[in-house]
């Protein structure tokens, strides 16, 4: 049994554990892979936590069916804002469960992503031009019709549902040192260093140009940061979210940032060494590998998530 085999602990640890069962047979357990010693020049024992095949391409869905299958979904359905990905999750789990679903996106949201929001049925809307706007025209709108809300990041049981993958990548690696983890809105690296509970090494990793979490804490409260770059569809929230930046305060060891040019090298890396094709910010963490940004000791079990895959592969390859 591994160390992290079981859920005692801090609240947020048991909400995941309900979270795990909850969503089981809806998400997928998508597989690690272990590097070959050396890789990328590291002296250390590097496993990839492979998200970018789990459903719609990204971690999202834990989250987004968590959400709704804790709560009694009203007749007029979901709604979400996203850059992308999180609107892609609840259009799916929408339509898995049944429900109707509008998505609001910016329209920076790349073309892929907006046709797999239509192909699941969802009711799309493109507004204002970072996810910011999205997400205050769907707040007036979930206020007009009684819609029930599934955020991207700050909601308990989004935080939970992505917390699964922290708990799966624990039980698929029990003797991890650290682990990388993207940083857009906080909900996916709240919910896994919640799940480590400090007893894992959590580094969050962000592009210079969306550090929004960088800036956070360096504030000592989640402030407004004026996002762009490669990956801002996908870790281009404006301001993380309260709920997330409390457990990265708690857990999370530090956040690196890393150069746009950087991801886009990553992706470049993780296409011609592994044939694994990551959007930007599927990329980040691994960016902060290969680029120096973060350096391991040597001997060190470095797990790293890459967490989406949805983007031309034209663009990689």
């Amino acid at each position: 049994m591994g160390r992290y085999e079981n859920c005692e602990g801090n609240d947020m640890r048991t909400e995941i554990k309900d979270a795990h069962e909850r969503i089981a047979g809806y998400v997928r357990t998508t597989p690690i892979m272990h590097l070959e010693a050396g890789a990328w020049g590291l002296d250390a024992h590097v496993v990839l936590k492979l998200e970018q095949l789990q459903h719609t391409g990204s971690f999202k869905p834990r989250g987004a069916f968590n959400r709704i299958l804790s709560h009694e979904v009203p007749e007029v359905g979901v709604i979400a804002a996203s850059g992308g990905n999180h609107g892609v999750a609840v259009a799916y789990a929408a339509r898995q469960l049944g429900y109707r679903a509008e998505i609001f996106v910016p329209e920076v949201c790349p073309p892929v992503k907006v046709q797999r929001l239509g192909d699941y049925g969802a009711q799309v809307y493109l507004v204002g031009a970072t996810y910011a706007e999205a997400l205050l025209a769907s707040q007036a709108r979930a206020v007009e019709t009684g819609a029930l809300v599934i955020h991207a990041y700050d909601q308990p049981e989004v935080v939970a549902g992505q917390g699964t993958l922290g708990c799966e990548f624990a039980r698929q690696v029990p003797n991890l040192d650290t682990v990388l983890v993207a940083v857009g809105g906080g909900g996916l690296i709240a919910g896994v260093a919640a799940w480590f509970e400090g007893n894992v090494r959590v580094i969050g990793v962000e592009p210079i140009s969306a550090a929004s979490m960088a800036a956070a804490l360096q504030a000592g409260e989640p402030v407004d940061f004026n996002v762009g770059g490669v990956a801002a569809d996908s870790l281009g929230a404006r301001r993380v979210g309260t709920l997330a930046f409390d457990y990265v305060k708690r857990y999370v060891d530090r956040v690196v940032v890393v150069q746009d040019e950087s991801i886009r090298a990553a992706q470049r890396v993780l296409w011609n060494d592994l044939r694994l094709v990551a959007e930007p910010g599927g990329a980040t963490a691994a960016a902060a590998l290969i680029s120096g940004a973060y350096q391991p000791a040597p001997g060190e079990r470095v797990g790293v998530v890459i967490c989406g895959g949805n983007t031309d592969p034209g663009q990689v390859v």
